[in-house]
């Protein structure tokens, strides 16, 4: 405790200002500041790193890319001064940022003079660094140095001066003890405010040296090189994914663009189904004429026929002027059938017809029509159970199964989500004419976290949702994703300081409870199962599972030894307590 109450002195202002509050560490390995995820590091194993580095890169390239690093980790301080400055004044707010400096155990910082100015732009700021770890271990390899060498804490502070500012602001190291002195001194000012070749000195520092942008050229050869070799197709650009679930579908599609296969899409609601059967159209032959899609389970039954086929005037009350069905208007392109397993059985006769002779009659008609049609079709049920059932035709499913594609939901699809959530940021930040910077880290981890039960669609909404509540500028956090309390009626969740999600009070806990209320299970079986389940999860550990269910170990063993003496009496749970050992609750 001694060394934190030092690190909240260090800045010498505001003493009660505790920024540990925002320091997380959890169970399950992350370390967390605020919502960004964080490393604890051994400071010698660092000192290596930077050691091979500099040894492989050469010392300015080295520099350069330690500045960045540490540029890169002052803006994502800068968030937490930002926000802090709402609730206090800017001086306070921005040695937020030394504080985490120190807290992260880099440097101790004492301000020497700091002044600025949000709403004018005006800064300027002077600082002591003591012990610092990078002037410390450069001098233990390589000696006194003749230049600064605390690089990646002068790019942590310029990264951190400038977000919190909104302007470039440039640090520079006036004393190091890696070059002989006693301690460091550094110097912060507006870049235009430096001499031109110090100003132009450091903007070198933070332009990507030469042999980065040559890597990324190979990298990009060799890509492009692999995909000549596997002959594969670009994706469109509205087809995000790169699992392998997603490739075999689309490879799939692929392969029938071109062909007047009748193909099937199989898929759970909101995986794309349309977008799927929109691509197959655009990449066939097809693509210049009409694209129809219908939602079978929108249409009315006493309507299907008419808006399928078309109608006759009179052909019953309320036809009063002839019109052309969906096949004729998808003449010579693409119909699209969604949800076919609700099509009614006259209608899936009709349609069978259609598909056989290319010919068609209008209702109260009977003239025969041509008509030119590719088919597809989606469903998310299974048709092979609804032909048991008697509802859906068997020489139809035949017909419509000879070419079935499965699109797989998105929570087989976990290396797709961070691919979608960024398509949907990039497409809805545009639509609402906000700069945001991406997701925190705790949004990113929710995000794969989540089983995702809608799929795309509903990941494209929260995303939606995200990209209006986030401040412009600034990063989309968990809450604006998830509310924290879910409605019980739509499987409500929430948000663990882990980032994880929760269920709230799910429907399931209602059903339990019912079941026990109504006679279906006694009190002591749906404890046994909460019991028996917690220790599954735990592998037997005992002491993991009481955790889970907020209860002692002596507590679990003798619910568990009761639980299994009432199923069998002779039966003892295993650890369970000796008879001279009483537990914690009877």
């Amino acid at each position: 405790m001694t060394k934190v109450r030092s690190i909240r002195r260090s800045g010498g202002d505001a003493p009660g200002d505790d920024l540990r509050s925002h320091l997380h560490f959890s169970e399950t390995g992350q370390i967390w500041l605020h919502e960004h995820q964080m490393l604890l590091v051994h400071a010698e194993a660092q000192a290596s790193l930077r050691r091979e580095l500099i040894d492989t890169l050469g010392m300015s390239r080295a520099q350069g890319l330690f500045t960045r690093m540490g540029y890169a980790s002052g803006v994502r301080d800068a968030e937490l001064g930002r926000r802090r400055a709402q609730e206090t004044n800017d001086l306070d707010a921005f040695m937020t940022g030394p504080r985490l400096h120190t807290l992260e155990g880099m440097v101790h910082v004492t301000r020497v003079k700091l002044e600025l100015d949000r709403a004018v732009g005006t800064f300027y700021g002077e600082f002591f660094w003591e012990s610092s770890w990078e002037g410390q271990w450069h001098r233990h390899f390589y000696g006194t140095h003749a230049e600064p060498v605390c690089w990646t804490q002068i790019g942590y502070v310029s990264g951190y001066a400038s977000a919190f500012m909104g302007r470039p602001v440039l640090f520079k190291e006036v004393e190091c003890s890696g070059s002989g002195d006693a301690r460091c001194r550094i110097v912060g000012k507006p870049v235009e405010e430096w001499p031109e070749e110090d100003a132009a000195q450091y903007a070198a520092i933070f332009t990507r040296e030469p042999i980065a942008d040559q890597l990324l050229d190979l990298q990009t050869q060799v890509v492009e090189l692999r995909a000549t070799i596997g002959e594969k197709e670009k994706l469109p650009s509205d087809m995000v994914g790169s699992s392998s679930g997603f490739r075999a579908a689309y490879e799939l599609l692929q392969q029938a663009a071109g062909s007047q296969i009748a193909v099937l899409l199989q898929g759970e609601t909101g995986v794309g189904k349309e977008l799927f059967a929109r691509t197959l159209h655009e990449k066939g032959p097809r693509r210049g004429e009409p694209f129809v899609a219908v939602n079978c389970a929108a249409i009315p039954l006493e309507l299907m026929e008419a808006e399928l086929f078309g109608v006759e005037k009179g052909a019953y009350t309320g036809a009063l002027s002839s019109r052309p069905g969906r096949f004729e208007r998808a003449h010579g392109g693409t119909l699209f059938l969604d949800e076919i397993g609700d099509l009614p059985l006259p209608a899936q006769a009709k349609l069978l017809r259609v598909l056989q002779e290319g010919e068609l009659e209008r209702l109260g008609d009977q003239r025969t029509r041509k008509v030119n049609v590719r088919l597809v079709a989606a469903t998310n049920v299974e048709l092979s159970e609804r032909v048991k059932e008697g509802r859906f035709r068997s020489d139809l499913f035949y017909r419509l199964n000879g070419y079935p594609i499965r699109i797989p939901p998105l929570r087989e699809r976990k290396e797709d989500v961070a691919l979608l959530a960024k398509a949907f940021l990039a497409k809805y930040a545009a639509t609402n004419g906000k700069k945001l910077r991406g997701f925190t880290d705790k949004a990113k981890r929710t995000l794969l976290a989540y089983a995702w039960p809608g799929n795309v669609r509903e990941l494209q909404n929260i995303i939606e949702r995200g990209v209006i509540l986030a401040p412009s500028g600034g990063r989309i956090e968990v809450n604006h994703l998830f509310s924290s309390h879910g409605d019980d009626q739509q499987g409500g969740f929430r948000v663990d300081p882990n980032g994880d999600l929760s269920p709230g009070t799910p429907a399931a806990g209602r059903e339990l409870c019912e079941a026990v209320l109504n006679g279906v299970m006694t009190l002591d079986e749906a404890e046994a199962m909460l019991l028996e389940t917690a220790v599954d999860r735990a592998r037997g550990n005992l002491s993991s599972a009481s955790r889970m269910l907020g209860l002692t170990r002596p507590q679990l063993a003798y619910r568990l030894k009761r639980l299994h003496q009432l199923a069998a009496p002779d039966a003892a749970a295993p650890g369970s307590p000796s008879p001279d050992e009483p537990p914690d609750e009877p």
